[in-house]
């Protein structure tokens, strides 16, 4: 195994400042929404407490978990178009909440997010299976298993949901992704999830580093290849799971944010890890902000707008950084 010292090389004063433009983002997000509050009445409100903050959490830690999973799975396969869903833990949960919704769970505890998370772990589970050879991985297959069965439970799902219209609108409102049912239960499932989950893409900076150079070189530089691959990916798919089940898809952070912060810091992921967890967190933050604000008291699904905001601005990074790419 390499050695791990100086796990990060992230500037602590933009780390620093990073960390007080979310905290600012957090107050400021905790006073807007369908009911305004003084800033000095909202300590007072139920709405403040068992809405506001939790939402305001949930959104922070499913940014920071979306978007250090995908500079993971940028890595570990090579390609800077990997998203955290790719796997298939997106589908797995989409159609174990549909199932979840047509039975009528909405009104159990984790009814919806349970039954998402479950799907989303067998379905993962089912494409490791394929994908091994013995003790090793092969990525190639993991990742066309994931594709192709992306697409089978696309389609099952449609096909649920034209047998079922009556509740489409509630099977397609989830899979958009929305922070409107997040409660503390959820944000204490979600932190020790995030934290640990994060804390470990952190330790194995450096590994993902020479991952980037392809197995053979890692190997010849110490690195457990399959090792590590699958502690990341065990680690990434479950960090994930835990954030679909919690909220529905919420498309496009994990293949922007990371792959935008290597275009300005580099590829280095002992910075871009710690960049990506606050950029990320402070992108979905502003997003699940104006899903909530903008047609008050109505509500967006904030799947759409990660994507309307995140796309123009991703093409622009893109457009400036060509040369480099």
């Amino acid at each position: 195994m390499t050695s791990h010292k100086n796990l990060t090389h992230a500037n602590p004063w933009i780390v620093a400042s990073l960390l007080v433009l979310l905290l600012l983002a957090m107050a400021a997000s905790c006073l807007l929404g369908a009911v305004d509050f003084h800033a000095r009445d909202i300590l007072q409100s139920p709405i403040f407490w068992q809405l506001r903050l939790p939402r305001v959490i949930m959104s922070v830690l499913v940014g920071a978990v979306l978007s250090v999973c995908g500079a993971a799975y940028q890595s570990i396969f090579r390609n800077p178009l990997t998203d955290p869903y790719v796997l298939g833990v997106s589908s797995g949960a989409s159609l174990g909440a549909a199932v979840a919704i047509l039975l009528g769970l909405e009104a159990w505890l984790w009814g919806v997010g349970g039954m998402a998370l479950a799907a989303a772990l067998v379905t993962v589970l089912f494409i490791y299976r394929i994908a091994s050879i013995g003790n090793r991985m092969h990525t190639t297959t993991l990742l066309l298993t994931g594709v192709c069965l992306t697409l089978l439970i696309s389609a099952v799902i449609s096909f649920l949901m034209v047998l079922n219209q009556e509740k489409m609108d509630a099977i397609i409102f989830w899979t958009m992704g929305s922070f409107g049912s997040c409660a503390w239960s959820d944000v204490a499932a979600m932190v020790p999830v995030a934290l640990v989950g994060i804390g470990v893409v952190l330790y194995f900076g450096r590994d993902l580093n020479l991952l980037l150079a392809g197995s053979e070189a890692a190997q010849s530089m110490g690195v457990e290849v399959e090792k590590v691959k699958r502690t990341l990916l065990a680690v990434t798919t479950l960090m994930v799971a835990f954030a679909v089940s919690s909220c529905g898809v919420i498309g496009f952070v994990g293949l922007i944010v990371p792959h935008a912060v290597r275009l300005v810091v580099g590829a280095d992921n002992r910075r871009v890890v710690p960049y990506s967890a606050l950029c990320g967190a402070l992108f979905v933050l502003v997003c699940d902000t104006l899903a909530r604000t903008l047609l008050r008291p109505s509500e967006l699904p904030v799947g759409s707008l990660t994507s309307i905001i995140g796309a123009p601005l991703f093409i622009y990074l893109l457009y400036k950084n060509k040369k480099s790419i």
